[in-house]
């Protein structure tokens, strides 16, 4: 018998006897998994592991054939992160793989294994169980690119920079607080990342193939075993559920909207336009014909990987709105959108903290251009409020006048006299000069959440003290 006879027959034995002849080519390149499922190995031995010792516990199965399963599961483990594990593709999948080579090491007792599950239990605790380390892994990430955010916050909690609505210059604020606006972005995320695990930490294993089993399972045994809150509590939607794999995506594409925004921001700032920061060497390429460019190369890939990460959302929700309870073959197409989906958040959550961590702000650059555009136009109208009593669309008029006349002569607003300042309103005085410079203008936002540099620092100490708490 060839090879590939052998492989057929294998996997008929493990379709059972319903099948007579082998799987066409086309048919076996279509059905099987193994290429991408082989990822979920840790997760399919550490499930097969608590169903076995389950079995054991409720008399299913006898304490020999438990350890025999239990030892044979090890030595697959170690076979397959050594790199030696012979994956076939005429296996179709993991468990399949993983089941046939546990039978090649331990005899009959490997067939014992599958008692009271079914391979749609089995790939939806696996699934489930992998998306879960996701998210803990994306909170990671993005717990260490806040701290690299608060330590650029806290370096320039008091340095100036414009403040921008439509990308014009709109009022004076702080670096620290540009950047403590992207911590509470990340910060959502994590809090999303968290949401979503704890929804999904619920589990499927016990579910069967739709309809539970007759078998006297002890389905908490397995949920406590495998780190789950609790069983799920329906087998119908055990196993045609994929609202964890959703979720995962979703709070994965709003984490990578949040990555994109920044690194948008970044390619404008270190732009020689703008030359508000300077980015490490390591995170820039140069080019291959002009030799002055520094490309912001890694902000650009990572402002396109939110492509990739909402194309795997969309894929899935396509996949998965128009099927029929209970477990259809379409969902196999659940796994390998949601792995690429996981390696390139994780990808760009590391380059993002990197050139955080390595950027420079250049601080009289940002001054400079906070000083321009007459950025402090709001200061100056909030003054005739304040000071002059006057209705602040009075006070909105007076100010775009001012604003017209140093426009006309070519200066900033700080620069007109003061009788130009009382040509517009005979209630200005002198003390108007107090709000028009930059520091004034950002030391002025008191409010909280403002940009005053003590707020800035405020916020800064209320999420060190929050990332302790999350260690």
């Amino acid at each position: 018998m060839t090879d590939s006879a052998r492989e057929n027959q294998s996997s008929n034995q493990m379709w059972g006897g319903r099948f007579a002849a082998g799987p066409d080519a086309i048919m076996e390149a279509i059905n099987a998994s193994i290429s991408f499922d082989r990822r979920l190995y840790a997760q399919d031995i550490r499930g097969s592991r608590a169903h076995a010792a389950m079995l054991a516990a409720t008399g299913i199965l006898t304490d020999s054939d438990a350890t025999a399963i239990r030892e044979g599961l090890l030595t697959v483990l170690s076979e397959i992160e050594a790199g030696e594990f012979p994956f076939r593709v005429a296996l179709e999948d993991i468990h399949m793989n993983v089941e046939a080579r546990l039978k090649e090491l331990i005899g009959e007792p490997a067939g014992r294994l599958h008692t009271a599950r079914s391979r749609n239990d089995q790939v939806a605790t696996d699934f489930r169980l992998w998306v879960r380390e996701q998210c803990d892994a994306a909170r990671q990430g993005l717990r260490a690119l806040i701290g690299a955010l608060l330590g650029q916050a806290e370096a320039g909690a008091g340095w100036v920079m414009p403040g921008f609505t439509h990308l014009q210059t709109a009022q004076p604020v702080t670096w620290g607080h540009h950047m403590m606006a992207y911590v509470e972005m990340f910060g959502r995320d994590m809090g999303r990342f968290a949401d979503a695990r704890a929804r999904m930490n619920e589990s499927p294993l016990g579910a069967a193939a739709l309809a539970g089993t007759s078998f006297p399972i002890d389905r908490q045994m397995t949920a406590e075993a495998l780190g789950f809150e609790r069983p799920m509590a329906n087998s119908l939607d055990a196993v045609s559920d994929r609202d964890f794999a959703l979720e995962f995506l979703a709070a994965a594409s709003i984490c990578a909207m949040h990555l994109s925004r920044f690194a948008e921001e970044l390619v404008i700032w270190s732009s020689a336009q703008f030359r508000f920061v300077a980015l490490s060497d390591r995170f820039s390429t140069g080019s291959s014909i002009m030799p002055q460019k520094k490309n912001p190369d890694a902000a650009e890939l990572i402002r396109a990987k939110i492509g990739r990460i909402l194309g795997a959302t969309v894929a899935l929700f396509t996949v998965m709105k128009g099927l029929p309870l209970a477990y259809s073959k379409d969902m196999q197409e659940d796994k390998e959108q949601v792995f690429d989906a996981a390696d390139t958040l994780m990808l760009a959550l590391a380059a993002m903290e990197g050139m955080v961590r390595d950027m420079t702000a250049q601080v009289d650059n940002l001054e400079r251009a906070a000083a321009s555009g007459f950025s402090t136009a709001t200061d100056l109208a909030d003054w005739l409020v304040r000071e002059a009593g006057l209705p602040f669309r009075e006070a909105h008029h007076v100010t775009g006048a001012l604003v017209a006349l140093a426009e006309g002569k070519g200066c900033d607003l700080p620069d007109l006299t003061l009788a130009e300042m009382q040509s517009a309103h005979p209630a200005i005085s002198a003390e108007v000069y107090s709000v028009l410079g930059v520091h004034n203008s950002v030391a002025s936002r008191q409010s909280y959440g403002g940009t005053a540099p003590g707020q800035v620092r405020a916020q800064i100490a209320r999420w060190r003290a929050r990332l302790e708490e999350m260690q």
